[in-house]
């Protein structure tokens, strides 16, 4: 069996080279992608950290697993469901968790699910707790807790940041594995772009701010349900977007002000990618990157600024949509000859050449699939099919295995699409990606953006397909986890060839009533 390189991105929209960003520089992503096959329509069951982890390391969307906020864990509040580290472990592989994998805290029992999914307690890095701190240096020399915030890496606490401690410690790892000859499923959480956007102060040097375009739809579109809107209140406890004295719930946010956001983000991403790049490139120093796969993705996307939206939590394409690609030796490769090497560092700033993804697909794709595909990647047994209502189901996960999409022509899976494939629920027609958000009331609150179970009152269900985005605002009861279909709050429906970036809803258009 092939060892498992697991990279997930904390709040990484598909802002990269290989998805087609022509401003964002991030070389060793876009190396990956070459010879990777690359999704370019994956999405995340709930745009926000903690749920959309558990929901994708259990295969399980956010309905069975019961969490829509941070505070429950769902072997306790749920079902004992397995996890994907847990399955691996259990079929001899030695698992290891460095940085964000699962959401730390109550949602992963304050111990990242170890010992269930981790062979040894997961690593942290030391540098960690100072993220919320004051190191955020301001025009007038004083230290503050900013959104924007370029360091000097030798001023932080430690002389270092969390993300390169996390590749420090992967390579370390590799190190080890390679020397124990161990097979390995090692999971690498890194936190940036996730706000606050702290990064070393050079990647500002690769986005001047003159080339820093503003989104292409800053402002709250006309017809969006006022239950559809997140007022993005974690950045508005920022100090440099409290003196801006904002107002709420719909800003704006000062356009100079965006760009400098977006320029930021940008850099964090830049950064994000040496050190993926780092990683990479020690994964061929142990001479393993013929013998491991290697799976690239986030827990969700990040607005920038489209429909006057900062941050995740909303049903929006910006939101809910992660870069997903899966390198596997032999199958998206040709397996490299011995001492050839697969990922050498690129340096941002003298690369310049692009590369493009090795294949591509279009299909809608969940991450809540990624269990399963990992499974039949590795050659294990892919777990079942879950059943309607699955709370006693220890082992079995609700995302069918894409594996069937890496190679088929589009084609070719036209036809197979009109057999089940095996699961109990088959979608005949084409390829969905579901997503939810909770809101506590229909008009944007404090709590909008993460509102505690107790006080969700609507649950946003959206479905994207090639040609819409369709999303209904229903009833929800929290108290026995049920959405009611019957009382609509509202609706959203967006068609993808005339309005790519769903501005434009149509959902109480009588000239639609057909879809």
């Amino acid at each position: 069996g092939m060892n498992i390189l697991f990279i997930v991105v904390d709040d990484l929209r598909p802002a990269l080279g290989c998805y087609g960003d022509k401003l964002v520089k991030s070389p060793n992503i876009d190396q990956l992608a070459s010879q990777s096959i690359v999704f370019s329509n994956a999405y995340a069951q709930q745009a926000v950290c903690a749920p959309s982890r558990v929901s994708f390391l259990t295969g399980r969307r956010p309905d069975t697993t019961r969490l829509y906020d941070f505070y429950s864990y769902w072997r306790v509040h749920a079902g004992n469901y397995s996890t994907m580290p847990q399955y691996f472990k259990e079929n001899g592989y030695v698992t290891l968790s460095v940085g964000k994998v699962f959401h730390p805290g109550v949602s992963s029992n304050y111990s990242d699910d170890y010992p269930y999914s981790w062979s040894i307690p997961p690593f942290h890095p030391s540098t960690e707790k100072y993220e919320n701190d004051k190191t955020c240096r301001g025009k007038d020399g004083r230290l503050y807790t900013n959104l924007v915030c370029p360091v000097d890496v030798t001023e932080m606490p430690g002389g270092t940041l969390p993300d390169i401690q996390s590749t420090e410690e992967a390579i370390r790892l590799l190190n080890v594995m390679k020397a124990k000859k161990q097979k390995f499923f090692l999971a690498v959480g890194y936190h940036k772009p996730h706000i606050p956007l702290r990064y070393p102060q050079e990647f500002l040097k690769l986005y001047p701010l003159e080339n820093i375009t503003l989104a292409p739809d800053p402002w709250v579109p006309e017809k969006l349900p006022s239950v559809a809107y997140n007022p993005w209140m974690d950045i508005r406890q920022r100090d440099d977007v409290k003196a801006l004295n904002v107002s709420f719930p719909y800003g704006p946010l000062p356009r100079d002000f965006q760009r400098l956001v977006r320029q930021s983000y940008y850099a964090a991403v830049s950064y994000l990618d040496t050190q993926v790049g780092l990683l990479l490139n020690a994964l061929d120093d142990v001479g393993l990157s013929n013998s491991t796969m290697i799976v690239f993705t986030a827990d969700h996307g990040w607005s920038l600024g489209e429909h006057g939206e900062w941050a995740k939590y909303s049903n929006f394409d910006v939101a809910t949509q992660v870069p997903l690609m899966f390198y596997v030796p032999g199958m998206t490769t040709s397996s490299a000859s011995q001492g050839e090497r697969a990922f050498p560092y690129l340096d941002p700033f003298s690369h310049i050449v692009g590369s493009v993804p090795q294949g591509q697909s279009k299909k809608m794709v969940e991450l809540v699939s990624l269990f399963s595909t990992l499974a039949e990647l590795a050659g294990l047994q892919v777990p079942p099919a879950c059943p309607e209502t699955s709370l006693h189901v220890a082992l079995c996960t609700e995302g069918a295995s894409i594996v069937r999409y890496f190679t088929s022509s589009e084609d070719e899976l036209q036809k197979e699409e009109g057999g089940c494939g095996g699961t109990d629920r088959c979608y005949k027609e084409e390829s969905v990606a579901f997503s939810q958000y909770p809101r506590p009331a229909d008009t944007p609150q404090w709590n909008s953006d993460k509102p505690k179970l107790k006080d969700i009152r609507i649950m946003g269900y959206s479905m994207r397909t090639t040609d819409y985005r369709y999303t209904v605002w229903v009833g929800f009861n929290p108290n026995n986890f049920s959405a009611d279909f019957e009382d609509v709050h509202a609706g959203e429906l967006y068609v993808m060839e005339t309005d790519p970036n769903q501005d434009c809803n149509i959902y109480n258009s009588t000239l639609h009533g057909h879809l």
